[in-house]
């Protein structure tokens, strides 16, 4: 009896060695970096316990990548462990390592869509990110919401192109579920084209309810839409043109050409951003039916054509005075 137990009892101490090795490992510092700074570290798909552990060690993360795949056995972490890219403090303990992979707190990295940017701008964005992967899809105009979106390393540039669908639909459906009574479209998309040409009229987020009220007027008078952002869209896509508007680009056919065609655009003409999207839903009720320029980065607003031609020729009075200055 007292030879086998001998052999019982041995491994039973051997266990309680390691698994008191272990605990004292999850909880002491590791090495750190040598510069003190985070260790960031890219952890594949697939790989096993003993090969994280290997690339921890390595990293100079964990000292061990045997006492660290001990501790993932004693802790049940092995399974749950994830993919990804990881910041790993200096001296962070192998519980603390453990606890990281396991719920997985990965790096995130930011991927901005600026407000009023034309999708191919938007997938050109994406393209540019060297954290995602995949080929950017090119969405439909309008469909995307501009806003600073968070991405890990890895994820696919569909991927992110959907969210952004995802994020605009949500934020439509709400605000046309609250919109004013009697605007004059048919259906939510319509609501989209003119937030995209408000987007582009005005760069002050106070104007834009105002500037959309202006348009609504117009749609609901049967007026021409008249501005120039659907003329530039249909010469260069959403590309900046480079020069002001020639009379003979304004007389140009094409069904964006609002100067020569009656109604919203077919499609919008950029990505609204949350601001033009809400006033277009929600425009201010005004008798005004002409805005132009006012040289003080705003606009002057008017209800009849004779207030809106004074307005005009202060606004050229402001334009002559810049250039006679700029030529000095």
């Amino acid at each position: 009896m007292r030879q086998r137990s001998r052999p019982i009892l041995f491994i039973t101490t051997l266990v309680l060695i390691v698994t008191g090795a272990a605990a004292y490992a999850s909880l002491s510092p590791g090495p750190g970096s040598s510069d003190g700074a985070p260790t960031t570290v890219i952890l594949g798909r697939g790989e096993g316990v003993l090969a994280i552990g290997r690339d921890l060690a390595r990293a100079r993360v964990v000292r061990s990548s045997l006492m660290f795949a001990i501790a993932a056995e004693v802790t049940g972490s092995g399974p749950r462990l994830k993919a990804g890219e990881y910041a790993f403090a200096q001296g962070i303990s192998l519980f603390q390592v453990l606890y990281i992979l396991r719920e997985g707190l990965v790096v995130r990295h930011l991927v901005t869509l600026p407000e009023g940017l034309s999708s191919s701008a938007a997938a050109k964005i994406l393209e540019q990110s060297d954290v995602l992967t995949g080929p950017a899809p090119l969405a439909p105009e309008g469909a995307l919401l501009p806003e600073t979106y968070e991405v890990s390393r890895g994820e696919s540039r569909a991927a992110v192109t959907q969210r952004m669908e995802r994020d605009r639909n949500a934020l439509l459906a709400k605000l046309w579920a609250t919109r004013a009574p009697n605007l004059p479209y048919n259906h939510p998309e319509d609501a989209v084209i003119l937030a995209s040409v408000v987007e582009k009229e005005t760069a002050l987020a106070a104007e834009r309810p105002l500037v959309a009220g202006v348009f609504v007027n117009r749609l609901e008078k049967g007026m021409r839409l008249e501005s120039d952002p659907t003329v530039i869209y249909a010469l260069t896509g959403g590309a900046p043109l480079g020069h002001g508007l020639t009379r003979s680009e304004l007389a140009a056919p094409s069904p964006y050409n609002t100067y020569r065609v009656a109604g919203l655009p077919p499609t919008p003409i950029n990505n609204p951003g949350r601001a033009s999207l809400a006033a277009a839903l929600a425009p201010t009720r005004t008798d005004n039916l002409y805005f132009v320029a006012n040289g003080a980065g705003g606009h002057a607003f008017s209800p009849t054509l004779a207030q809106h031609t004074q307005n005009v020729a202060h606004w050229r009075q402001v334009e002559r005075a810049a250039a006679s200055g700029a030529n000095r």
